[in-house]
Formats: C-alpha cells, sequence, structure tokens
C-alpha cells in the first residue's frame, strides 16, 4: 500500500518555486493526480497543486462538483471584475483572509491525455483556479495580505511550530518560519 501524499504546509520551500512545465504525461503522473485528489477530497479541499504535494511541475487537480479535473500547463489569458471572498488554503490550514481577486477568467490548458481545454470561469471556481495558478507560480495567499495582517498569521503558524504538531510529525511537515 502506497503512503497518502502529504500537503506541504507553509514555511517549506517547494511551495516558494515557480513549477516547471509539464513537458510528458506518462502513467507516473496520471497516478499522483489519481493521489492527489484522494489527499485533496481527504482534507477536505476543492483544488490541490502539485507543488502542495512536494512536486514543483505545473499542474494541478480540482473538483468544483462536477467531478474531478485536471489542468497541466494551465494560464489565464483573459481576467475581468473584481470579488472579495474568505479565502482559505490547505498549505496554510485553519486561516483565512478576505482575498480580492478577479471574478471572472478565461483559462486554457491540457487534460492528460494532452487535449488543449478552454474553461470559462466565474466566482467561486474562477477564484479556485486562480489560487492554484498562484500555487504553480511560487505564491500563497500570505502574499495578498497587508504587512500588520501577514505579521499576525506569520505570528500564529511561529506559536503553531513551536508548540508542535497536534499529531505525531511526519516527513515533509514544516512550518519554520523565514
Amino acid at each position: 500500500m502506497v503512503a497518502p501524499l502529504r500537503i506541504r504546509v507553509y514555511g517549506d520551500p517547494v511551495l516558494r518555486r515557480v513549477a516547471e512545465e509539464v513537458t510528458d504525461v506518462d502513467g507516473a503522473m496520471v497516478e499522483l493526480c489519481e493521489e492527489m485528489l484522494t489527499a485533496m477530497y481527504d482534507a477536505p479541499g476543492i483544488g490541490l497543486a502539485a507543488p502542495q504535494v512536494g512536486v514543483s511541475q505545473r499542474f494541478f487537480v480540482y473538483d468544483f462538483g462536477e467531478g474531478p479535473g485536471v489542468l497541466v500547463n494551465p494560464e489565464i489569458t483573459e481576467s475581468d471584475g473584481e470579488w472579495t471572498y474568505n479565502e482559505g488554503c490547505l498549505s496554510v490550514p485553519e486561516l483565512s483572509w478576505e482575498i480580492v481577486r478577479p471574478r471572472r477568467i478565461h483559462l486554457r490548458g491540457y487534460d492528460l491525455h494532452g487535449n488543449e481545454l478552454s474553461i470559462e470561469a466565474k466566482d467561486l471556481e474562477a477564484r479556485l483556479f486562480q489560487h492554484e495558478l498562484d500555487h504553480l507560480a511560487g505564491k500563497i495567499l500570505l502574499d495578498y495580505l497587508d504587512d500588520d495582517q501577514r505579521r499576525a498569521a506569520k505570528r500564529i503558524l511561529r506559536e503553531r511550530a513551536m508548540s508542535g504538531p497536534s499529531r505525531p510529525p511526519r516527513a515533509g511537515d514544516g512550518l519554520s518560519l523565514p
């Protein structure tokens, strides 16, 4: 039995790397996507980017309620509007903030079979895609906060790290702050 994937948390350097383009989809990547979906559902979440499980490649899995999907080498080609919403992240657990993002986007990418996808998304679905694309660019929610909010968030994360995890530590866990 394969050990479940661990979602990387704030402080893990992989979350700050710009992910590499995917040049080949093979069986190992397809299997990883299946494992990522399991980890995402278990978390629970609606999206999970490859860097969040320690893989610095440009793809993510998601399920916005219409069944699971995978987007490979995605990019936003258009955006419009503005929408503020209380947004959280599996890599910054149990914290959320009001984040402003475009309300509507047009996204292009590929599925696991190499078929080009063109997706028009709005509101929460658009936010999901923008959030996962941030992970592919090495950005996390703390990057959207003002200085006071960021300091408060880092203080909370530091306190959590110093008090120790509520479960036995596992490889890949890390809340060390710069």
